[in-house]
């Protein structure tokens, strides 16, 4: 029989243009829902700007002024039309910069393994660390753009 690993989960927010971590919200344990930590951390997006997310924040509210994408799950029994599964193929084609956002700061394996150090507040550390060598990297980065 096969033990389950004690896993662990940050929300992110990234900028699309410089792919820098702009919020890190608590560590949490891997079990909790993502909106149900969205709900909770209640974290804030200027004015103005247009958010990426993915299907497991749906029902999240952001805020008035602020414009969101996320793909459209199919409906139970259903199926997406053309134009929905396009406009979800676009929304992916623009999240997946997050999630290369996401895979480099999983270059700190510590961050992606199974967290093994219970020292409070140790698990919330290692991710900011994580997170502040990403965006490190991300400004010593040569573009070429």
């Amino acid at each position: 029989m096969e033990k389950k690993a004690h896993t662990v989960k940050n929300n992110l927010i990234a900028g699309l243009d410089d792919r820098d971590i702009k919020y890190l919200g608590k560590t949490r344990s891997g079990k909790v829902h993502d909106k149900r930590i969205a709900d909770e951390e209640q974290a804030q997006v200027p004015d103005g700007y247009e958010v990426y997310r993915d299907s497991g924040f749906q029902g999240h509210q952001m805020g008035e002024g602020i414009t969101l994408f996320e793909p459209k799950k199919k409906p139970r029994g259903g199926e997406l039309t053309r134009e929905e599964k396009r406009r979800n193929q676009a929304i992916s084609r623009t999240r997946v910069v997050v999630e290369h956002v996401i895979s480099g700061v999983k270059r700190c394996r510590c961050v992606k393994d199974v967290f093994r150090n219970w020292k409070d507040g140790f698990d919330d550390l290692v991710m900011e660390l994580a997170c502040g060598l990403h965006n490190f990297r991300n400004a010593s980065r040569v573009r070429n753009d």
